[in-house]
């Protein structure tokens, strides 16, 4: 993993607490922001996959097992040539063995180029990783902030997201996708650190009011 560069955090940041003071009062209680980038873009997606819709020790648990099959992280072409039986037997369902085989697949035989990828723009990269099954626009808006550093995601479907934003505006329900948007107009064009800010203010004040 690296780190997000230093310069571009601290305009992200000095930007998003002038133009949002609720939002510079998050900043000021959280401190430094720390997002971490994983370089590995098939390592980041295999993972993303795995951790779908588990809790964190289990998903752990089953990433480890994965990985021990192989000794190292697997490439495309060793993951295809492993039984399913195998991968069943590491803890993973049918269904995500299925997605990535598929992921495998696509890397292999070049329909997916994670090479051009950095290269693309956010919905460009969206669109393709979303032809992945098991890929949605979730999944590849994390890989977009997570992998590729990315600094205006904005991703409107993500319950967190939605639920700080909620309690850092005093807002009667969950905010809608527009709503999102309208609030997070002055975060631009940092919204993902923007948005890294709203998870770590759930985390942070938790059961609080």
């Amino acid at each position: 993993m690296a780190k997000l560069a230093s310069n571009r955090k601290i305009a992200a940041v000095k930007h998003l607490a002038i133009a949002d003071l609720r939002l510079a009062v998050i900043i000021k209680s959280i401190g430094a922001c720390d997002i971490m980038l994983r370089k590995d873009q098939f390592r980041s997606l295999v993972e993303t996959i795995i951790y779908q819709q588990l809790a964190g020790g289990a998903a752990d648990a089953i990433c480890g097992r994965f990985v021990k099959i192989y000794g190292r992280f697997p490439r495309p072409s060793q993951l295809l040539a492993t039984k399913d039986a195998r991968l069943r037997a590491a803890g993973l369902s049918l269904r995500k063995i299925e997605y990535l085989k598929d992921l495998a697949t696509r890397v292999s035989d070049g329909r997916l180029k994670l090479g051009l990828l950095p290269e693309m723009p956010d919905e460009q990269v969206i669109e393709q990783l979303e032809k992945v099954k098991g890929i949605g626009r979730w999944t590849a808006e994390m890989f977009l902030i997570f992998c590729h550093g990315r600094l205006d995601v904005l991703p409107v479907g993500d319950l967190g997201l939605r639920k700080a934003m909620q309690k850092a505006y005093s807002l009667s329900e969950l905010p809608s996708p527009e709503n999102m948007h309208t609030i997070a107009q002055p975060w631009k064009p940092f919204c993902s650190i923007a948005t890294w800010y709203m998870w770590k203010s759930l985390e942070k004040f938790k059961g609080i009011g």
